[in-house]
């Protein structure tokens, strides 16, 4: 069994190795490795004769030890491992095996190993991961996501129950105070979006009714489009991505910040006092910020037919009070609620959720844009389903 030994110096034989095999290797770190030596560490290093041997054989045992190390940072360390690993057989970073350490030495190896060995397997970067593992994984996520998703849904229809029962304990300025944000102050950007949509509506389909002289029917095509399907969905994407987002941020921060467990500390339900109140802010507001869609839209289509296809303005109401019925109005104002319910319990969910970082605060607040837009247009087509179905 060949050996071999490095100078003894203290402040320079930082790295020596001894008892070399194929299936066992003893590496005895020395003295102080910290920031300022690390010159002479690396010199010590690249000296070693391991660096000039070939890479270790595969199954061979690295044992470290560190029972004569003075001090070692996590500068150190990671030079270290820098020289160590490439010399090791692919996949074999677990056959290294640290000895002699003191606590407050361990702590700093084991925070730099780990890292270390983690990004050289890949393991983060779901390297050698097939797509079937991929789907498999992303499944199971969102299975688990749905069934959280399914327990908050639960748990706040509990507390709307409870709040029928003891309306005494819903918070009312809480509620209204969320009124205000999500409801008046969304009117702006609401109208401004319906009010578009309806110019770009009528201005299409004047486009092909202006071909065959109907220009008269632009009005039963705005007009329902609008109050059925367009002015509901079109207000439930703007609330998801501006009142959505925002409860996940709220939630969040206070999470962060330790005010929801303060809040259970001090026998307060953070369902009751943090949730409950923005579900049915945004339930009561949403149908409004509908029928204000649905109005402002009609108004965006009836300037275009005025402009464009001589359809006056007394014309154009006329035949909307001919065409559109109370049900076609109805059927958009019923889906607001259902529409509201899921967002505000997506975004209250992702931000009760989020952990004690910033970054987990930005993710979770794209990803409840995300979930509820996607929800809002699931919710439409099973309406648009039923609805069907129904002959509604």
């Amino acid at each position: 069994m060949p050996h071999w030994h490095d100078t003894d110096t203290p402040e320079l034989a930082r790295a020596s190795s001894s008892g070399v095999s194929t299936k066992e290797m003893w590496i005895h770190l020395k003295g102080s490795w910290r920031l300022p030596d690390l010159p002479d560490i690396l010199q010590e290093l690249r000296s070693s004769p391991l660096s000039a041997k070939a890479p270790l054989l595969e199954g061979t045992s690295i044992f470290i030890d560190g029972s004569q190390l003075e001090a070692i940072d996590t500068a150190s360390v990671q030079t270290f491992l820098n020289w160590l690993l490439p010399q090791l057989p692919k996949g074999s970073h677990d056959t290294v095996k640290w000895a002699g350490l003191k606590p407050e030495i361990q702590s700093i190896i084991e925070l730099v190993s780990q890292s270390k060995f983690r990004d050289s397997s890949g393991e983060d970067k779901g390297k050698g991961e097939g797509l079937v593992a991929k789907v498999g994984k992303s499944t199971l996520e969102n299975l688990a996501y749905l069934k959280s998703l399914l327990s908050f849904i639960g748990a706040t229809v509990v507390e709307m129950g409870l709040a029928i029962i003891r309306p005494r304990g819903l918070r009312l300025r809480e509620l209204f105070v969320q009124l205000e944000m999500v409801g008046m102050n969304a009117i702006p950007i609401v109208a401004l979006v319906t009010f578009l949509i309806g110019i770009v509506i009528a201005y299409l389909f004047g486009i092909q009714v202006q071909k065959y002289g109907a220009n008269l029917f632009i009005v039963d095509g705005c007009v329902i489009a609008m109050c059925r399907e367009l002015s509901p969905i079109i207000t439930a994407i703007i609330v998801a991505g501006r009142s959505g987002s925002a409860f996940t941020a709220q939630l969040g921060a206070m999470k962060i910040n330790e005010e929801v467990d303060a809040l259970s500390v001090l026998g307060l339900s953070p369902m009751r006092v943090l949730v409950l109140p923005r579900v049915l802010a945004l339930m009561i507001a949403l149908p409004l910020l509908v029928f204000v869609g649905d109005v402002v839209g009609i108004i965006g289509s009836m300037v275009i037919a005025d402009l464009k296809l001589d359809v006056t303005g007394v014309t154009f109401i006329n035949r909307m009070q001919a065409i559109l019925t109370v049900r076609s109005f109805v059927v958009g104002l019923v889906k607001a609620p259902v529409f509201a319910l899921f967002i505000a319990i997506i975004g209250c969910q992702m931000g009760l959720s989020v952990e004690s970082n910033a970054r987990s605060l930005g993710m979770g607040t794209t990803a409840t844009v995300v979930k509820s837009i996607v929800a809002v247009i699931l919710l439409n087509a099973g309406f648009s389903v039923l609805f069907s179905e129904l002959k509604i």
